[in-house]
């Protein structure tokens, strides 16, 4: 680093909660400070109840811009007010009395990047977790453009779709989290002519050791547990499909097991829960109906730093077969993947675009079982058959009779291969998804974009032709709503 200039560098995320584009957002900017570059983070939205700690902590400098906004006007136009409040966010930073950075790191959201180029004139790295519009649709297939959803959504997100590829396109240097991505990424941004290059997520290997103050912390002492432990790390949101880990749990107790064996056994379901988001609240209710369902007995529980209201479920038991964690710490998820009762982690969604949550089971030597697609296939090594054949999880479709011979599979690893399995994957998850390999190839991605040198005043015209595209769609909307809505 001795030879690279120290860089300004601020990152641009819309929503820093509790996720794993988050996770992705603190630990990047972990990483190039402790390289030596000045990292400020700036996000329309940051609770200090419901974050991760680094950015709370010190660690991480957080200027959190609300906005006079909400995310949604009679639950709709929910994409248009993030692009709105974004531009809200945009402004505060192109604003004379705010600093002024070498590059700008922008992710998720691309509305803001022909205006940090051209008003700022300040080059922008652009993060690509996955392209807005397929996320919206909820369908995508790798090599193939599909149309979902009725006529009048894709009339009213046809402006949108359209701003996120004409946006992204302005970007210096645009990245992708992992290569399913970037062949998505080619795929339906037909006019975008470069392949993203790929840096995958990485994490803070040492956040994932165990610590001895841990031991006496109150929240790791509802958590833990001797019972063998299956667990599953998503925020509860429809589209992670943790249903299917309570259904294959389940045949897994009902079919593969003895019922005295059955017993002992349970499943731990955590994530990131926001009462403010319908999804999340509807979701946790269809898991606990899948889990009367199973007649699983369940408990839901949260840090005791939460000032979160949990929903008023009736729980039905002291020892549960299923425990519901919400916004767990980061003591909490270390204590789960680290401790020896663990059996696994269960990664549920399907053609995940990358998913860090293999790679925090894999740095703790777990077993992985997720499904078949997207990024899994490039993080996790697959072991063919129902027996351990030297990979370091299974890879499955999505179908819970396959998932239960998977996890019936993990109980019956002997002492030694569970032992080489943890090393493999220990070895693979170090030198391939680190924070140090994330941060090196971030940080050429800053530099490669710095070198371009100046932004070319005459592209100011981007700035103006981008507000006047913004307005019209202003007024689109608008007339949208008062015809159809």
């Amino acid at each position: 680093m001795s030879d690279i200039k120290k860089l300004r560098i601020a990152f641009v995320h819309p929503d820093l909660g509790i996720g794993g584009a988050e996770r992705l957002v603190v630990d990047a900017a972990v990483g190039l400070q402790k390289l030596g570059h000045t990292v400020d983070i700036y996000t329309s939205h940051h609770d200090s109840s419901h974050c991760f700690e680094e950015t709370r902590d010190g660690t991480l400098t957080v200027h959190a811009i609300h906005p006079p906004l909400p995310r949604a006007w009679r639950g709709k136009f929910h994409i248009f007010f993030s692009h709105a409040r974004q531009l809200h966010l945009t402004y505060h930073l192109l604003s004379p009395s705010s600093p002024k950075y070498d590059v700008y790191f922008v992710d998720q959201l691309s509305t803001c990047v022909p205006l940090l180029r051209t008003l700022a004139k300040t080059r922008v790295v652009f993060y690509c977790h996955f392209p807005d519009k397929l996320l919206a649709d909820g369908a995508y297939e790798e090599g193939k453009v599909r149309k979902s959803g009725s006529l009048l959504k894709r009339v009213y997100r046809w402006p949108m779709d359209k701003l996120e590829e004409i946006t992204t396109r302005q970007a210096d240097v645009i990245l992708a989290n992992s290569h399913f991505t970037s062949r998505i990424f080619k795929t339906h941004f037909r006019s975008i002519n470069v392949d993203p290059e790929v840096v995958y997520p990485g994490i803070n290997l040492s956040s994932y050791e165990p610590k001895e103050a841990e031991t006496s912390d109150p929240d790791v002492a509802q958590v833990v547990s001797e019972r063998p432990t299956f667990l599953s790390l998503n925020r509860f949101e429809k589209k992670k499909n943790a249903l299917l880990a309570i259904d294959a749990f389940a045949l897994l107790r009902e079919e593969k097991l003895s019922p005295e064996d059955a017993k002992s056994f349970r499943l731990v379901i955590a994530g990131g829960y926001d009462p403010r988001l319908e999804d999340n609240m509807m979701t946790l209710v269809g898991l606990i109906d899948r889990a009367k369902k199973h007649s699983l007995t369940f408990d839901i529980i949260q840090p005791q730093t939460s000032k979160l209201t949990i929903p008023p479920f009736n729980t039905t038991s002291d020892s549960p077969t299923i425990l519901f964690l919400l916004n767990f710490t980061t003591a909490q998820r270390s204590a789960l993947l680290s401790s020896p009762s663990t059996l696994c982690l269960l990664y549920t969604p399907m053609n995940e675009h990358f998913g860090i949550g293999p790679v925090e089971a894999m740095v703790c030597g777990l077993p992985v079982v997720a499904c078949n697609s997207g990024g899994p296939k490039e993080s996790v090594l697959n072991n063919e058959g129902d027996q351990y054949t030297g990979g370091t999880g299974w890879l499955r479709p999505p179908d819970s009779k396959q998932w239960a011979e998977a996890l019936y599979a993990v109980t019956k690893l002997s002492e030694d291969d569970r032992k080489s399995l943890a090393a493999k994957a220990q070895s693979r998850a170090k030198e391939n998804f680190g924070m140090d390999a994330m941060a090196s190839g971030l940080e050429r991605a800053m530099i490669k974009a710095v070198s371009m040198g100046p932004v070319d005043v005459t592209n100011q015209i981007w700035g103006t032709l981008f507000m006047i595209f913004v307005a019209l769609m202003a007024i689109y909307y608008a007339w949208l709503e008062k015809s159809t809505f």
